[in-house]
C-alpha cells in the first residue's frame, strides 16, 4: 500500500511527538505543524516536514494544507501548560476551548479545500454527563456544565460537531483518557480513565484507515468509560508502547 500524505496539526505536543515516528514507520509522509519556529528542528528529527502556522490564521492554514495535498488530517492541538499548573489552567482552558471551536472550524475548512478524505481529532473521555457508568460513546456529554468546566465542554462539543458533521470529510473523534508517560505530567496512570501517551498515539495511527467514522473512547479498562468499541473497530490495544 502506498503511504498517505498526512497533515498533523500539533505535531510538537505530547501525542504528536510520539505519533510522528509511528506514522513515518508505517510508510506515511508527515507534514507536522507547529506555531513556534523553536520546534522546527525537533519535528524534523522525528521525521516530519515541519510547517510553522497558526491555526487561527485561516488563510495561511488552508494554504499549507493545500500545498501538503493531505489525504488525512490529524488534529492534536491543545494549549495547556506542560505541568498543568493550577494557577495557569483557567486561561489555558479558555485558549484550548478556542482552539477546539474556531481552530477546528479552520482545520475542517482547510481539509475539505485540500481534498482530504478523513479527519482524526483529539477529544476527551471525561466530559460525559452524569449517569450510568461505564459511559459508552453514545452517552450524552455534560452540556449543562458551568464555570471552567462549561467553557471546556463547549469547546469539546464544537470540536466534535465540526469533526463529525462536515461532509465529505470522514470524521473520527478520539476521546482520550488522562494521559501519562513521556512528555506528560505523570509517569503513572490516574485512578479514573488513564491512557499511556504511546497508546494514545497508536489509536490515531490506526484511526487513519481503520474503523467507521464516529467516536471512540481511548483508555485502559476502567469503570468510567467503555473501551470495547476501539478494540473491536480500530484493533486498538492500550498496551502498545514505542520501543524508544
Amino acid at each position: 500500500m502506498m503511504g498517505y500524505r498526512i497533515f498533523l496539526a500539533g505535531a510538537s505536543g505530547a501525542i504528536g511527538r510520539r505519533l510522528t515516528p509511528l506514522l513515518r514507520g508505517a510508510g506515511h509522509y508527515v507534514y507536522g505543524s507547529t506555531r513556534s519556529k523553536a520546534n522546527v528542528d525537533t519535528l524534523r528529527s522525528l521525521g516530519a516536514d515541519p510547517i510553522v502556522v497558526d491555526v487561527f490564521d485561516a488563510s495561511a492554514l488552508s494554504h499549507v494544507v493545500a500545498l501538503a495535498r493531505a489525504d488525512i488530517v490529524i488534529h492534536q492541538l491543545t494549549d495547556l501548560p506542560k505541568d498543568l499548573n493550577p494557577l495557569e489552567m483557567g486561561a489555558a482552558i479558555v485558549r484550548t476551548a478556542r482552539i477546539r471551536s474556531e481552530g477546528t472550524r479552520n482545520i475542517v475548512t482547510a481539509a475539505i479545500a485540500a481534498g482530504a478524505r478523513r479527519l482524526v481529532a483529539q477529544s476527551i473521555a471525561w466530559a460525559y454527563a452524569p449517569g450510568i457508568e461505564p459511559h459508552a460513546e453514545t452517552d450524552a456529554l455534560d452540556a449543562g456544565a458551568e464555570g471552567e468546566s462549561g467553557i471546556n465542554l463547549q469547546g469539546v462539543i464544537a470540536l466534535e460537531d465540526f469533526t463529525l458533521k462536515s461532509p465529505p470529510l470522514e470524521g473520527v473523534v478520539l476521546r482520550y483518557g488522562q494521559l501519562y508517560g513521556p512528555g506528560t505530567v505523570s509517569d503513572r496512570p490516574s485512578n479514573s480513565a488513564p491512557v499511556h501517551v504511546d497508546a494514545a498515539a497508536y489509536a490515531a495511527l490506526l484511526a487513519i484507515d481503520h474503523g467507521d467514522p464516529g467516536i471512540y473512547n481511548i483508555a485502559q479498562s476502567n469503570r468510567y468509560v467503555a473501551t470495547e468499541k476501539a478494540r473491536a473497530q480500530l484493533s486498538w490495544t492500550p498496551d502498545f508502547r514505542l520501543l524508544a
